[in-house]
């Protein structure tokens, strides 16, 4: 892997703990709310699922939405709704939010502005309960894993 591959990585992981609160690849498989999962993974479960006083079509592990999903696969993007889809999608909103060639250099304090509204459990997001401090340790962390696989 080369650093830029490692450091994309490790940035999808982080939005996956920013998003879920776990390191677990359990978050693939989750709706939004987090208390319900899907096993179907040829498609998006496209499941409105309210929580939070909140309804969303939101689901797997960067809680994609429904319409950006089927945008995505009209768009030859992603062909079903698998990890490797997911992870490939939410790269895609990496570049589409200018933030990738931030990630891809580990400027993690350069990206996570431009990815807020995307990703609002980024640190300083609406939803956030994470502190920029936290994300710099886990990005450091997480990046230190994935050059160590």
């Amino acid at each position: 892997m080369t650093d830029e591959d490692i450091y994309v990585a490790a940035f999808l992981r982080l939005i996956r703990f920013a998003e879920h609160h776990s390191d677990s690849d359990d978050v693939y498989f989750l709706l939004y709310g987090g208390q319900q999962r899907f096993t179907d993974t040829s498609k998006h479960p496209d499941r409105a699922v309210t929580a939070w006083g909140r309804t969303s079509t939101a689901a797997g592990a960067y809680q994609i939405l429904y319409a950006t999903w089927k945008e995505a696969r009209e768009r030859g993007i992603v062909i079903d709704f698998s990890k490797a889809s997911q992870d490939k999608l939410a790269v895609e909103k990496l570049r589409s939010r200018h933030a990738l060639g931030y990630v891809k250099q580990g400027d993690i304090e350069m990206a996570i502005p431009l990815l807020r509204k995307e990703w609002t459990s980024l640190p300083g997001g609406s939803q956030s309960k994470m502190t920029m401090d936290e994300a710099r340790r886990r990005f450091s962390e997480y990046a230190n894993e994935e050059r160590a696989r």
